[in-house]
């Protein structure tokens, strides 16, 4: 039987032959009286492509993917610095520069020492990501500590100020500086049960772990805690990468395994709402409920883990980190007051 064709029909003729072994012969037409080729040949051939090109996709997607992990993982942790703010001498305190190491040893860490009458109780003060130990208002609060007997230890966490690192981690790894400021005034002749920790922001949530892991600690104020680092990791990519927040959660399981491989980062362990409920003693959480850098939530969740007895703050629409900006006296008379019922003032 005779038939017409159409142009990919003639070529598809042609490619068939060719696989029927006539190379180098002339190959018949499609008017000729050899019967038209099955099917199955096509889709046969269609596989074939497929179980070539499917793999290469794959592994360009893979590469895409874990590549934004990664930038997203780099991105987040880089380091904030930011000069200080104020002194410490501008106010009328004396105080000493000091130099002391993390307590893993790795990180040189520079602060300010203002010694307690009769050597204690000494506050610890942890600042928040991207800024130093004179942000939001620290230095205030600060003297008004002073003022009542206490001393300090004021000091700039890893990669911020004028201390050393170049990478942050959201409070996995500056815990380890706030235990070297412990350990620090325990050289300097404090007595561990005296020493209280003031957190802020990030701050807050390295003092949660800190605290945890340093059972001589007694007394914790978290000013804007986060509950859990991992809920705030598309927000904190947008605030320092290209990536906009919506387009980040698909990749936070790769940022997390380049987290842990690059920086030993356990990011699903860094939680503060979990950390507090390890611990024994009351704690004080205050937070905005107008926070929107962190979700008010957020401070809500640690303090209801929180032991018995704790202290909640909750100040009515305040954004974040705004409490003692809005209410100074206010925030020092309660901060003091829940040291000063924790650690014995002379």
């Amino acid at each position: 039987m005779r038939y017409c064709c159409s142009t990919r029909d003639g070529l598809l003729w042609h490619i068939y032959y060719r696989n029927q072994g006539h190379n180098g012969k002339p190959v018949p037409t499609p008017d000729s009286t050899l019967e038209e080729p099955d099917e199955s040949w096509f889709w046969d051939q269609l596989m074939r492509a497929l179980r070539i090109v499917i793999p290469i996709a794959a592994i360009i997607l893979l590469t895409i993917y874990g590549g934004i992990g990664y930038l997203i993982a780099s991105g987040v942790t880089g380091a904030e610095r930011e000069d200080l703010e104020d002194s410490l001498a501008a106010h009328g305190v004396a105080f000493e520069d000091v130099d002391f190491m993390s307590r893993t040893g790795d990180v040189n860490l520079s602060g300010w020492y203002v010694v307690a009458r009769n050597t204690s109780p000494t506050i610890i003060f942890v600042h928040g990501i991207g800024s130093q130990r004179t942000g939001d208002q620290m230095t205030e609060l600060a003297v008004e500590f002073h003022e009542h007997g206490f001393g300090f230890l004021m000091f700039d966490l890893r990669a911020h100020g004028l201390s050393g690192g170049d990478k942050t981690t959201g409070g996995y790894h500056e815990r380890f500086d706030v235990l070297g400021a412990f350990d620090f005034l325990k050289m300097r002749g404090v007595d561990s049960g005296e020493i209280g920790v003031l957190g802020l922001s990030m701050g807050a949530g390295t003092s949660a772990m800190t605290a945890a892991t340093e059972p001589t600690i007694t007394a914790l104020v978290l000013d804007s805690p986060y509950a859990i680092a991992s809920e705030l990791i598309a927000q904190e990519t947008a605030r320092k990468t290209p990536f906009p927040e919506w387009f980040v959660p698909l990749f936070i399981p790769m940022a997390k395994v380049w987290a842990d491989l690059l920086y030993d980062i356990d990011v699903d362990a860094m939680s503060p709402e979990k950390m507090v409920s390890e611990l024994d003693y009351p704690i004080m959480v205050i937070y905005g409920t107008g926070d929107t850098r962190i979700p008010s939530d957020h401070g809500q969740r640690v303090f209801d883990a929180a032991p018995d007895g704790s202290v909640l703050w909750a100040v009515e629409d305040s954004d974040h980190l705004d409490a003692y900006i809005e209410h100074p006296d206010e925030y020092a008379e309660r901060v003091i007051s829940y040291f000063v019922g924790r650690l014995s003032v002379d």
